[in-house]
């Protein structure tokens, strides 16, 4: 008796264990390269993708056409030098990665020379310099009032994030400047 109970038991996990496999699902199709003669659509009845929101940025440096862009959701560095009118003959792109997808707000500067090759920033004397928050250096920065390495480093990815500072007051949005340390700072910085 307990010998078949034992048996219905294997039978009965058996096919439970059995249905409970995956069931394999056919992949798409693989999207044809463009440019073949496969890219043309075989079919209308495909949705099509709806493009996404449009992107503003900022693009300049060494373009023909430096300025305001306006670009579709997705779109790359390259595709924003590009609507710029492209690179100036002769100059060269620098560090930029065209390949990195573009942001919102951001603003792209084509020709600049990259973190190596920037000379070391001149020492400023904290009691007279009025630092542009939208060049300085995190060392330099931590010369304000107030203002260590966390700070400093709050205030430049701010910057980098904002596509940089368009007025000082937006100090105090970074995170750790409240209005004491914003009243410390206002009159020895600019954008």
């Amino acid at each position: 008796m307990l010998l078949l109970i034992a048996l219905i038991a294997a039978v009965v996990g058996g096919v439970y264990a059995w249905q409970s496999q995956p069931k394999p699902e056919p992949l798409p199709p693989p999207a044809p390269l463009s440019g073949s003669p496969l890219s043309t659509p075989v079919s209308a009845s495909r949705p099509q993708p709806t493009p996404a929101v449009e992107l503003t940025v900022h693009v300049t440096g060494k373009v023909r056409r430096p300025g305001v862009v306006t670009l579709p959701g997705g779109s790359r560095v390259t595709d924003a030098v590009q609507a710029a009118g492209g690179v100036r003959k002769g100059a060269a792109l620098g560090p930029l990665n065209l390949a990195r997808k573009i942001i919102d707000g951001e603003q792209i500067v084509v020709g600049s020379p990259g973190p190596g090759v920037v000379a070391a920033p001149a020492p400023v004397d904290p009691a007279t310099a009025v630092i542009d928050l939208n060049t300085a250096t995190p060392e330099q920065l931590e010369q304000l009032p107030g203002v260590g390495e966390v700070l400093a480093r709050r205030i430049v990815e701010y910057r980098d994030k904002n596509g940089g500072f368009r007025n000082v007051e937006q100090l105090r949005e970074v995170s750790g400047i409240g209005d004491r340390k914003y009243a410390e700072m206002r009159e020895k910085v600019r954008v």
